[in-house]
């Protein structure tokens, strides 16, 4: 049984919601995690506060720390620095992502804004960002419409590759306007949210309409 000064702690990928670990943590280890914005814990073992990463390397940067309704277990939404298993798997519960999609797109923005601030003459990426928003978004266009021939005349295969090409400028286009993958995901649950309030109420009022 765990000491009863100690707490599970659920950490949770901050952009793809996935569930990465679990742990235990005291008040000093909660503390020090708001204090320093790096994933602390009480190991039970070694029975002493430690920090995520501290021998691997692979840290956990909390942005977020919740609570649930009765304040006996957190947490963590966070963004890994590297493999969060000690087996080297993303999550210590699978060794593939849940969230698959999401999270290669959030390795693929991190990719672009590495690239942002990176020498033009070796960087395509970085010569995207110095061209400016206006030829991104051109390019946007041109990728679009690129698309667009291969499902038409190109097959498949070919649509896909082109497809892939569209969702890196997509990236980079959204990272020149100071926005992210994150922010899309969120307009997208926005529009599920209100398409599923809408269909229910409809229902309801089709269920309780005489019918003529």
């Amino acid at each position: 049984m765990p000491d009863a000064n100690l707490m599970p702690v659920v950490v949770q990928h901050a952009v793809t919601g996935e569930i990465l670990m679990v742990a235990f943590a005291d008040a000093e280890a909660l503390e020090r995690t708001r204090q320093t914005g790096w994933a602390h814990f009480f190991s039970r073992r070694r029975h002493r506060l430690w920090r995520k990463g501290e021998t691997s390397g692979h840290g956990l940067q909390v942005l977020r720390i919740r609570t649930d309704c009765d304040q006996d277990a957190w947490v963590y939404e966070a963004l890994p620095t590297g493999p969060v298993c000690h087996t080297g798997a993303a999550s210590c519960f699978d060794a593939v992502p849940s969230g698959v999609l999401a999270t290669w797109l959030w390795t693929l923005e991190q990719i672009v804004r590495d690239r942002q601030g990176t020498d033009p003459g070796v960087s395509y990426t970085a010569r995207l960002f110095q061209a400016g928003l206006p030829h991104v978004a051109r390019k946007v266009g041109e990728e679009a419409l690129e698309v667009l021939i291969a499902a038409l005349r190109e097959g498949p295969d070919r649509c896909v590759q082109e497809v892939a090409d569209l969702v890196y400028h997509l990236t980079v286009l959204l990272v020149a306007q100071g926005r992210s993958w994150q922010d899309v995901f969120g307009e997208l649950r926005t529009r599920h949210l209100q398409a599923s309030s809408e269909a229910a109420g409809g229902s309801s009022g089709a269920a309780g309409r005489p019918e003529p």
